[in-house]
């Protein structure tokens, strides 16, 4: 068999693991050929390969980025430009580069096109990539745990700047309509404030839980913010006019650190080396067994699948009964509502 790798989307810690776990069990324990294709479906279209063999895959386990390079080409989006038929396309060059089946590395947007690509007849599996831990159907997304390190840390980070200045910091983290990335970082990292976009937010109660804290004599405030966190119907970029609410509403200094792309970047956490290492394997064993059509997946700690048409289009979202909300709730962490 011959089978081709993409990744698409945003760029996530662990992608290169994930090729790496793919290609390395097609070639030495199925015998398959691999071919990397460049810049997600854009490779796709333009017909960009690059043979993937052992020495290729050799030193990515701890690689940041992707070797393959992503776009957010979007195939079957309608206003495409130029009126080229796209799907046709990718149908076309796909059989011409003789292909069994296209592993498609990436988050909710790939998946969707993954399961559009299938309606077409051709092979697909998908593997979900997210720092943001929303795609529906999994448990777990690789890329969630390093971003996760790396929020906590700017959250522990922020506490010493905070106690010298009496100041309430704020920082604003991914997740643009899910807020895994800022709940857990926001628990793991001690925030006293922690605002997601699943839940919205109400200033008032906001300011009065900073009061509150100032009244029993803890001097500063951390509030940990989701990036898609609605404020006064706005969206995009909460941080900055939080800290203008807060100061005037508590006449505390305030100042905000958007972490951005920073989470996202660098080496794989060892736990999602690993994850993404077994994603990668059951996906080139589902090729081998011919069930195509489907995204591997994380469930209760065992590696599953599931069709990609229970996955296209849906999000997963953070509950507002989830055990971390109840806890913090019951800690006296504030979540603004």
């Amino acid at each position: 068999m011959k089978i081709g790798i993409l990744s698409s989307g945003g760029d996530c810690p662990g992608i290169n693991a994930t090729i790496r776990g793919v290609g390395k069990t097609a070639l030495n324990h199925f015998g398959m050929e691999v071919i990397g294709v460049k810049y997600g479906f854009q490779g796709l279209l333009k017909q960009e390969y690059e043979p993937l063999d052992d020495h290729a895959l050799s030193g990515l386990l701890n690689l940041g980025g992707t070797v393959l390079g992503t776009s957010r080409e979007k195939p079957f989006r309608k206003d495409n430009e130029g009126g080229e038929d796209k799907p046709k396309i990718i149908a076309e060059n796909y059989r011409k580069a003789g292909l069994d089946c296209i592993v498609c590395i990436g988050g909710n947007g790939t998946q969707k096109t993954a399961w559009q690509i299938a309606q077409l007849g051709l092979n697909v599996i998908g593997i979900p990539k997210t720092i943001d831990n929303d795609i529906y159907g999994t448990d777990l997304t690789f890329g969630f745990d390093s971003a996760l390190d790396i929020a906590t840390e700017a959250i522990d980070r922020l506490h010493s700047t905070a106690t010298a200045h009496n100041r309430v910091m704020i920082i604003e983290l991914m997740g643009n309509k899910a807020g895994w990335i800022t709940l857990y970082a926001g628990m793991a990292g001690g925030a006293d404030v922690i605002l997601l976009p699943e839940l919205g937010c109400d200033i008032e109660k906001v300011n009065q839980a900073i009061i509150n804290r100032q009244k029993k004599g803890k001097s500063y405030s951390i509030v940990a913010v989701g990036e898609g966190l609605e404020l006064d119907g706005l969206k995009g970029n909460p941080a900055s006019r939080l800290a203008r609410l807060i100061e005037k509403g508590t006449e505390i200094e305030t100042r905000e650190t958007i972490l951005g792309y920073v989470q996202r970047g660098g080496s794989p956490s060892a736990f999602d080396r690993n994850l993404a290492t077994r994603l990668g394997g059951h996906a080139t064993e589902l090729i081998a067994r011919g069930e195509f059509g489907k995204m591997v997946a994380v469930k209760n700690d065992k590696i599953v699948s599931l069709p990609l048409e229970e996955v296209a289009g849906k999000l997963k979202l953070v509950p507002p009964d989830h055990d971390l909300i109840v806890q913090g709730k019951r800690m006296g962490i504030s979540f603004g509502v």
